[in-house]
């Protein structure tokens, strides 16, 4: 799938860019050849310009997110809960005034569904349950802008147990919102097709975890 440039016109400099990062952080992380690690470097530092150039990104921005990993390249893993009150979802408000499902990257030490939980307590001041998994999805195909980094974004379904909302360092406010009246999103975290797909899910008798 071709990515997008800063007009938002699909092309293919991005995703060549990401594949070179790729196979140059292999190339560090595997190769024993101090002249052939330096070449990696060369190459991952092009993919780097290569990026910022196309998607209007500042150079170390790029660096910064892009060139920070050794071992083979893998996806980031991204959780965002869905909790319901009657047929509301809850949204939590960015300091920016777009709203989102709770969510955010998962931990190191925690599994999906713990930090599912943890960014439910964390951004909306509620204590959750994860229940079970919506989706699976490639951030790419659903999400813009295109990132430096491959993200796996992963939609869980919880049931709050309890608590109220605290203002604290990432969100400023939380609701719960029909379908119809969805406030503006952040559509680079999630979608109003994400946000639905996730009510089908809690309405669905039988639901079988979409992935792609």
């Amino acid at each position: 799938m071709s990515g997008q440039d800063r007009r938002g016109e699909k092309t293919p400099w991005l995703d060549w860019a990401v594949r070179l990062q790729a196979l140059a952080q292999a190339g560090l992380w595997y190769c024993r050849d101090d002249f052939d690690r330096e070449r990696y470097a060369q190459i991952r530092d092009i993919a780097a310009q290569m990026l910022a150039l196309s998607s209007d990104t500042p150079l170390e921005t790029v660096r910064d997110l892009f060139c920070d990993e050794t071992g083979y390249q893998t996806p980031k893993l991204d959780t965002r809960a869905a909790i319901f009150q009657g047929d509301k979802i809850l949204l939590v408000r960015e300091r920016d005034g777009l709203w989102s499902l709770p969510g955010g990257w998962v931990d190191v030490n925690l599994s999906v569904g713990e930090s599912a939980v943890k960014e439910v307590r964390e951004e909306a001041g509620l204590e959750a349950r994860a229940e079970f998994l919506i989706a699976v999805q490639d951030r790419d195909r659903h999400n813009r802008p295109i990132y430096a980094h491959k993200v796996c974004k992963v939609f869980v379904l919880c049931t709050a147990l309890g608590g109220a909302f605290q203002q604290n360092t990432e969100t400023t406010a939380s609701g719960y919102f029909g379908l119809d009246e969805l406030p503006p999103l952040a559509e680079a975290k999630n979608t109003p097709e994400q946000v639905r797909m996730c009510f089908q899910a809690r309405r669905a008798e039988h639901w079988t975890t979409l992935f792609d």
